[in-house]
């Protein structure tokens, strides 16, 4: 039976990966001149601190290295987490989204087309979705099958943590507002 080298990787990387409670979603080896670059991406629900990374390349390099999966030719290892442009693949993709702005083309079944909409929640079968509203329209909600997404990105958002401060102050003071009222009528 014979396997491929990226199999051979992936069955040597992934106990390693899963012993400190990451997903192995990625291994790729392309040319960089005379050398190699083993690429190891790995994600976790709560992210992947840079000392995991570290950790992870050393064990990973010693493992390499005793079952010379690589063979002779000089390679460099990297071991990184997924970057802002990772394509969403798995149901896990979309949960850790929860809360982001994506853009997903549909599949024809579901209408086609593009829809840009923000990750309200996951499960098994599918996501939810919040449609911005257009012309002063309210923002509706959709439920999305995972079958009628073609694929998705996560969109980056500069301003959005401006937004939520914006919209966290002016919870507060309302809520300050509320207080005082309140105080008020019991005085």
């Amino acid at each position: 039976m014979s396997t491929t080298q990226s199999e051979r990787l992936r069955g040597l990387l992934e106990p390693l990966v899963t012993d400190r409670g990451l997903d192995l979603e990625e291994v790729t080896v392309t040319p960089a001149g005379r050398r190699r670059v083993l690429r190891v991406v790995v994600d976790s629900d709560e992210g992947v601190q840079l000392d995991t990374c570290a950790e992870l390349s050393r064990a990973a390099s010693e493992a390499l290295d005793a079952a010379d999966v690589m063979g002779g030719a000089p390679y460099v290892l990297e071991v990184t987490s997924p970057g802002t442009d990772r394509p969403l693949t798995a149901p896990r993709h979309y949960r850790r989204a929860t809360g982001r702005l994506v853009k997903a083309q549909l599949t024809e079944e579901a209408g086609g087309g593009e829809l840009l909409a923000r990750v309200l929640g996951v499960d098994e079968d599918g996501v939810e979705v919040e449609v911005p509203g257009v012309k002063g329209r309210r923002p509706s909600t959709r439920r999305l099958a995972f079958g009628e997404i073609a694929r998705a990105r996560v969109e980056v958002e500069f301003n959005r943590k401006a937004a939520e401060k914006a919209a966290e102050k002016t919870g507060e003071a309302r809520r300050a507002v509320a207080s005082d009222d309140e105080s008020q009528e019991e005085a």
